[in-house]
């Protein structure tokens, strides 16, 4: 322990500077340090002569920034890049300790190190924090370390995070755009409802005519949002808590919703194209480790997605574990297109399984990106229709009256 203490990093942190250059111009900027002694040392050492240096304050909207799974990511690439330049396991952590802008990764990478400067393997340090490490991600790591091919597994593990965290991206940007449609019509609306829509109805009310039907409907909804537009608010974030504490803690009502929403259309194909891409590579990168593949399809029921796919893949790790073949079992769920089905079979009896998954999983990948670049390309012009309607309908229902008073006087 007095060894892991001996070799602990020292917290960096951000110190804003002026000073004099060689030139005799006067700059200022930015400068990471353990102290200001330090930073005062290190702009010496660029040629510049400090007149100020002081800590960086910190924002007044928050305090330190989360750890994201695209750090996990970066971190990961980062020390496959590392280990496989001849680097040691230790410094590399270390090297990316000093480099990481996020304080929060900073700090975790300087406990890793800590406890693997100790003696701890790295997949037992990495499993004590689950949160940014699941099993999946430990357990490739502990059969790098029993096969002495580190290297090469952080590498599969930072392919497998990318790709992960690129279909992640996709998906997040095919379910946004229908998502801001309704946002921004529902917005819209209110504004108009609330704030518009009543200077018109104390015009209408000296016309002592009786208004159309329509125009009425508009009218009616108003007076109910300027009534009660606090009580559709707090429904709406009412709905949306309920909808999310059951569906994170009712497994029953999580598989009816994912089953729901992958038959969407439009939507559910990406979903589902996204789930098969999911599978496939979480296989293929498990897989060509070293890992059994019950245990690897294990791993991809856990990095399913959703409910659906993840009970198909239970069900074919039970088939698969009683001696049947893995395209079979594909098969009888009904979840996996046929194409996939046939390239599995192939894989299987070429004995090229986890090349043959991850010819699958860069398909569905691309058909994923296709997916969500036309999805994009289409709703962009029902985004100006939606809100042409809406607006548009609540104009005409304010002027109809203007035009029937008009009819009668001309």
């Amino acid at each position: 322990m007095a060894q892991a203490q001996k070799f602990k990093i020292k917290e960096l942190e951000t110190y804003l500077y002026k000073g004099v250059n060689r030139r005799g111009k006067k700059i200022d900027g930015e400068l990471k340090g353990t102290s200001i002694s330090e930073v005062k040392a290190l702009l010496r050492q660029q040629g510049i002569t400090p007149s100020g240096v002081k800590k960086k304050p910190k924002s007044l909207f928050g305090g330190e920034r989360k750890i994201t799974p695209a750090d996990i990511s970066i971190f990961t690439r980062q020390i496959a890049t590392m280990l496989g330049a001849g680097v040691p396991l230790v410094q590399s952590i270390d090297l990316i300790a000093n480099g990481a802008d996020n304080k929060s990764m900073r700090t975790l990478m300087q406990k890793i190190s800590v406890k693997v400067q100790s003696g701890l393997p790295l997949s037992e340090v990495l499993r004590e924090h689950p949160k940014y490490f699941d099993d999946l991600y430990c357990d490739l790591v502990k059969s790098g370390e029993s096969s002495g091919s580190l290297d090469s597994i952080f590498d599969r593990l930072a392919i497998y995070k990318e790709k992960a965290e690129a279909l992640k991206s996709k998906i997040k940007k095919a379910m946004f755009y229908p998502i801001a449609v309704l946002v921004i019509a529902a917005i819209v609306s209110s504004i108009l409802l609330i704030f518009v829509v009543p200077q018109f109805a104390e015009i209408f009310s000296g016309f002592g005519a009786e208004l159309p039907a329509f125009t009425l409907f508009v009218l009616g909804i108003s007076d109910f949002m300027q009534a009660y537009w606090w009580a559709v608010l707090l429904s709406l974030f009412a709905l949306s808590f309920v909808v999310k504490k059951a569906y994170a803690g009712s497994l029953k009502f999580r598989t009816w919703a994912d089953g729901r929403i992958i038959k969407l259309p439009v939507i559910g194909d990406i979903l589902n194209k996204a789930a098969v891409a999911r599978y496939a590579r979480t296989l293929s990168t498990t897989f060509a480790a070293g890992v059994p593949l019950i245990e690897a399809l294990e791993s991809a029921a856990g990095a399913a997605g959703n409910e659906v796919y993840k009970n198909a893949i239970l069900f074919i790790r039970e088939e698969v574990s009683s001696g049947n073949q893995m395209y079979l079992a594909m098969n009888q769920t009904d979840q996996f297109p046929e194409m996939v089905v046939q390239m599995v079979s192939i894989g299987e009896e070429s004995g090229a399984l986890d090349s043959m998954l991850g010819k699958v999983a860069s398909i569905y990948e691309q058909e994923v990106d296709d997916a969500v670049d036309g999805l994009t390309a289409l709703l962009e012009p029902m985004i100006m229709a939606v809100l042409g309607v809406v607006i548009g309908g609540l104009i005409i229902a304010m002027y109809l009256p203007i035009f029937q008073l008009g009819n009668v006087i001309g």
